[in-house]
């Protein structure tokens, strides 16, 4: 077994590492929010990717986690009895791993096509299994999810007719509200609108959801004023990153990931080169006209990742009267944490310097 260091000089870079105080406080924070204005929390795990993760947000009040991977799901089953899937899983291989999650465990698939919902309840029958359904309404995303009303509610109906499902609510990504927090109000009404359209279909056909399901860190705090939504299901917020600073969504403070990277190189002047590329940050831009890099250092965030090749990131100096030397240490905060922290096998939860725990991101990679 890997001996784990007892500071962070002792760990080879690059490697990620989370400050389990800003970590903790992002914890309550959320879970304070959701109890105030009456909202289940049920936070998605693809941006952490560990089972002990998922357990302290259980801890912190969650009635259950969402995943996107199957994968994912049979890691979360060791943290909570109550998983959301938030991918359809399409397909006789997808299906066959759905039926080997454990039999006590309650699991609800989120789907938007007659297809899925097909395969799902022939599968869960012929096993004697019974699967929750959530419809997902397309409130302005794009990607997936029902745009019309009327077809949704029909999906929804069909849903109540079928053996082995149980229709339970509906569900929506709002990831199309980008806006700095400060902007939103716009967004968040006209999102709030299309969702009244689909709960009205619903009601027509005489069908109460009893869960209306929202997503997002971005728009997170603003969930309340959607109504009906009496769910949420926001991920980046446990450890935030540079995307969520940006659009207000958090402080530079309430960054708890970074990855830990050491100076290789100053031999250009105006520059430094990190043994950090695209391998451990991703190639993830950051948006908005005013945007650039790839990341930015967590204790100088004047200086941000101005390139990056799978091994090398380079950092510009132009701002900053900081000049490190080879061999100096640095933590990158990456523009988007969920894809770094997919790169990683394991994460080093640190006070200040000090390592006080190592956890394995199991549930990495797409299986």
């Amino acid at each position: 077994m890997e001996r784990i260091p007892d500071t962070l000089a002792g760990v080879m870079t690059p490697a990620a590492a989370v400050d389990l105080d800003v970590m903790e406080a992002n914890l309550s924070r959320m879970a304070a929010y959701t109890s105030a204005h009456g909202l289940a929390l049920r936070p998605h795990t693809k941006t952490h990717k560990s089972p002990e993760i998922g357990a302290e947000q259980i801890r912190h009040g969650a009635v259950g986690l969402t995943v996107a991977t199957l994968h994912e799901a049979h890691v979360m089953a060791e943290a909570t009895n109550d998983l959301l899937i938030a991918h359809p899983p399409v397909g006789a291989p997808k299906l066959e791993r759905l039926l080997k999650l454990p039999a006590d465990l309650r699991v609800t698939v989120a789907l938007d096509s007659a297809i899925a919902l097909d395969g799902l309840s022939e599968a869960a029958a012929r096993a004697g299994r019974t699967f929750g359904v959530l419809v997902e309404a397309d409130v302005g995303m794009r990607r997936v999810g029902i745009p019309d009303p009327e077809r949704l509610a029909e999906l929804a109906a069909e849903t109540t007719r079928r053996p082995g499902v149980k229709w339970r609510g509906i569900m929506f990504y709002p990831g199309h509200i980008r806006q700095h927090v400060s902007e939103q109000d716009s967004a968040i009404g006209e999102v709030n609108r299309i969702l009244q359209e689909h709960l009205d279909a619903l009601r027509r056909h005489g069908l109460e959801p009893e869960i209306v399901s929202a997503g997002s860190t971005p728009a997170a705090f603003a969930s309340h004023r959607m109504e009906g939504v009496n769910e949420i299901r926001p991920g980046t917020y446990v450890y935030n990153d540079r995307t969520t600073q940006a659009v207000g969504a958090c402080e530079w403070k309430d960054c708890a990931y970074s990855v830990v990277a050491t100076v290789v190189s100053t031999a250009v002047p105006g520059q430094a080169v990190v043994d950090a590329g695209s391998k451990a940050l991703s190639r993830e831009e950051l948006r908005g006209p005013d945007a650039r890099g790839f990341g930015a250092l967590l204790d100088r965030p004047e200086v941000v990742v101005s390139g990056l090749s799978e091994e090398h990131g380079i950092l510009d100096l132009s701002g900053t009267d900081w000049r490190p030397r080879v061999g100096d240490r640095v933590r990158i905060v990456p523009n988007h944490v969920c894809v770094s922290v997919n790169l990683h096998p394991r994460i080093y939860g640190v006070r200040g310097e000090s390592v006080e725990r190592c956890w394995s991101v199991v549930a990495r990679g797409w299986t």
